[in-house]
């Protein structure tokens, strides 16, 4: 017996929105809470066209497909990007960094949104207009799916290109995320400035 495949991301959220008199709607997304290295990165998106076929939770998709959609989300949709450093992210700590980045995001639009789709369970404080916070929202809502890839392709972009300054981590393929690789390199290279101090296993580190 065959399994039914998950519904794909819709419209569903946009269209409540738009009926209650939204006319910006905007979907936010971060990506890089669990990393032990690199800045956690935010992305706000408003759909101005129709999206591209097979969009969908960043997760879910290849990195190549992810790359090939985002010129084409580039198209259809107002982008802004958002970033807290690693700076931010030990003084904050990660939960307000992320906070914080997608404050960003929203910001650099051209236009201010009067709605936002917000992924996950948790509102950030400064979010004043109508929202709607979305567990899974990456895979539920077309436009926070188009915030998720284009946050995943340039995060994953910048740590590969960290990755060209500080080899040995194997960031160009983890992300900064604890693999073996990473640890590897951290017990023979050592911390870098890109490490979150903050996080126990970099912080056990530097204090043992």
């Amino acid at each position: 017996m065959s399994r039914t495949p998950p519904p794909a991301p819709d419209l569903r959220f946009e269209t409540a929105a738009s009926a209650q008199g939204a006319r910006i709607i905007a979907g936010v997304d971060e990506v890089g809470r669990g990393p032990w290295a690199g800045p956690v990165v935010a992305c706000a998106a408003v759909l101005r066209g129709p999206a591209p076929a097979g969009l969908n939770d960043s997760k879910k998709l290849t990195a190549k497909r992810r790359e090939a959609l985002v010129p084409l989300l580039q198209a259809c949709c107002d982008v802004g990007f958002g970033e807290a450093s690693v700076e931010e992210i030990d003084r904050l700590n990660i939960r307000q960094a992320t906070h914080l980045a997608m404050r960003r995001a929203v910001e650099s639009l051209p236009q201010q949104p009067d709605h936002l789709l917000i992924d996950g369970n948790d509102c950030p404080a400064w979010v004043i207009c109508p929202r709607d916070v979305i567990k899974g929202g990456d895979g539920r809502s077309l436009s926070i799916a188009a915030a998720s890839v284009l946050a995943k392709t340039r995060r994953d972009q910048g740590m590969v290109a960290l990755a060209q300054q500080f080899p040995g981590y194997g960031w160009e393929r983890n992300a900064g995320y604890g693999t073996a690789a990473h640890q590897e390199g951290l017990r023979i290279l050592g911390v870098t400035q890109h490490h979150r101090r903050s996080f126990a296993p970099i912080r056990k580190m530097l204090c043992p």
